[in-house]
């Protein structure tokens, strides 16, 4: 087996990569003035990822390299944990409580449709 270290790594550089390259797509074409919704769809595509490799029996090495590290890069709890508290502080306390709560009901439906897919429930 490759050493787990490495595989983080490699993982994780295509992650934030990936992250990066979402994140600008979709604030061009949604704007990000309203909401975040680079970090919330980064958020949910990459809980249905990361419920893929836990729930589809993937090996470690697939798990270190696209769990830990593409996924750990990928998805931005820090990101969205900051951009609620500035939605909040400027204001738009209803909108900062919306987009946690999407955010979690996202991330969590999300990994429950990965469940599924791979055939766990």
């Amino acid at each position: 087996m490759v050493d787990p270290s490495l595989l983080v790594g490699l993982g994780a550089a295509v992650g934030a990569l990936l992250r990066h390259g979402t994140g600008s797509v979709v604030a061009a074409r949604l704007g990000d003035r309203d909401l975040p919704y680079g970090t919330f769809t980064v958020n949910v595509v990459g809980s249905f990822v990361l419920g893929l490799v836990a729930f589809a029996g993937a090996s470690t090495s697939v798990q270190f390299l696209v769990g830990t590290g593409a996924c750990g890069a990928y998805t931005t709890f820090s990101s969205f944990s900051v951009e609620t508290v500035r939605l909040w502080e400027a204001g738009r306390r209803l909108r900062a409580g919306w987009y946690a709560a999407v955010n979690l009901v996202g991330a969590l439906a999300a990994l429950g449709l990965a469940r599924i897919v791979v055939g766990v429930v």
